[in-house]
């Protein structure tokens, strides 16, 4: 239900990007919504109906004309009563209109504050919420898809039938502790292993779909290690499909890490040329290294590249946590060149191998090309995941103690509550919030 406390603040912002443009909006929700309307707008146009006007400050000097919106509570995307001012998008003017406001009432919005709005007034769970953001800040079309679904409340659908499930398991154990006389154990004792192991592959699923989304949103980190001049620039330009690394006979070009985003199959991936790894004195190729083993810290996936020409170099210190794949690269200069067992043949001069490379990326990234959708997940949907599948995981090992089994599927249900804002702390609240952009 819609708030109508008249004591909480109307919040005002610019909700379209900073800069010049055709249009630029300001979005306006509260309670004075309306005495703000009449001051700027001189009335309260109709409901959901655009109305053209001119747009003054508060001393009557128009500032600006163009729309005006009205959306009334609960209907609006706050769930409160909202106002939206469409003007020319220019710096000064937008500036002068939002002055306007702010003079007529309103306080400047916080980052995030319409959407925390929209989610206390239970117009969006906190999964939808954070899909909000997502969607604005997808950097491929597949993660701009997988936002719109959980914003649509896929992820939310899903990790609703979880706890339905659940709910059902633990009513049954609740009822054995509590009427022991009752016949329920017998019946419980044979069925709560069964639907403990259905809940268990349910969230397993879930699990999966939402892994294969984080890597849509947070992209896949590429490093390109190896030694000097064994194409790891011209690799880089050819996956990149332009000229961005310069690439010389010189060895130890590269002194810094030159970073090219790339998509493939719709996944966004960072990818990162590196300086080659050997013995120098050079301080500035010395500093170069230091910064490709940065890079290999950070690393999801590191491509470990060899000149076909003069067979294998031993790369050391390369780091154990991240997925590799070898690649000898050149191999247009050896005829017939058959890789080792693993290893990719291609040439970055012709393209030989470039797709089964690609295909090889996604999957040692952890990225399966089933045409199963994906929930954009963040981290902390991840650990949440992750935390009920440990609870219920205990909770198998207990089927003869059912005050603790009935423990551990409380604590499941409670962290998978924690995605969609049920169990949610005032503090998780704000960092979540905190990250969108003013006038969202």
């Amino acid at each position: 239900m819609p708030s109508d406390d008249p004591t909480r603040d109307t919040i005002a912002a610019i909700a379209t990007p900073a800069g010049r443009g055709g249009i630029g909006v300001i979005r306006v929700s509260g309670p004075a919504v309306a005495r703000i309307a009449a001051a700027v707008f001189g009335r309260l146009p109709e409901p959901r109906r655009a109305t053209f006007g001119a747009f003054r400050d508060q001393h009557g000097d128009t500032v600006d004309e163009g729309l005006a919106l009205y959306f009334p509570a609960p209907h609006s995307y706050t769930g409160e009563p909202v106002l939206e001012l469409h003007g020319h998008g220019g710096p000064v003017v937008m500036q002068a209109l939002l002055a306007a406001c702010l003079d007529a009432g309103a306080r400047l919005a916080e980052p995030g504050e319409f959407t925390r709005r929209a989610f206390l007034e239970g117009k969006l769970d906190l999964a939808q919420a954070e899909a909000v953001a997502d969607l604005i800040d997808a950097a491929s079309r597949e993660a701009a898809r997988s936002a719109l679904r959980s914003l649509s409340g896929e992820f939310s659908a899903a990790i609703g039938a979880l706890q339905a499930t659940l709910v059902e398991l633990r009513a049954l154990t609740e009822a054995m502790l509590d009427f022991p006389e009752e016949d329920v154990d017998s019946l419980h004792r044979d069925d709560a292993a069964g639907r403990l192991a259905e809940v268990r592959r349910a969230l397993d699923e879930v699990l999966a779909k939402s892994r294969q989304g984080s890597l849509l949103r947070t992209g896949i980190h590429v490093v390109l290690a190896g030694r000097p001049n064994v194409g790891k620039s011209s690799l880089l330009n050819r996956l990149a499909g332009e000229e961005r690394a310069i690439v010389t006979p010189i060895p130890g070009t590269t002194r810094d890490a030159l970073r090219e985003p790339i998509q493939i199959d719709g996944v966004p991936l960072i990818v990162v040329d590196t300086a080659g790894l050997r013995e120098s004195r050079d301080e500035l190729e010395r500093l170069g290294m230091q910064r490709t083993q940065q890079e290999l810290e950070r690393a999801d996936l590191v491509l470990a590249v060899f000149d076909a020409s003069r067979g294998p170099d031993e790369l050391h210190d390369l780091p154990a946590a991240a997925a590799r794949i070898d690649v000898y690269n050149k191999v247009d200069l050896v005829p017939g060149f058959d890789a080792p067992g693993g290893a990719l043949a291609v040439s970055a001069r012709t393209g030989e191998g470039l797709e089964a490379l690609r295909r090889r990326m996604l999957e040692a990234a952890g990225w399966s090309s089933s045409g199963e959708p994906a929930f954009l997940a963040r981290e902390r949907h991840l650990r949440a995941l992750a935390t009920a599948r440990g609870h219920l995981a205990a909770a198998s090992a207990e089927s003869r103690r059912w005050e603790f089994f009935a423990e551990e599927l409380r604590l499941a249900h409670a962290a998978l509550g924690s995605i969609t804002g049920e169990f949610s702390a005032d503090d998780l609240l704000g960092e979540i919030f905190a990250r969108f952009c003013i006038g969202k």
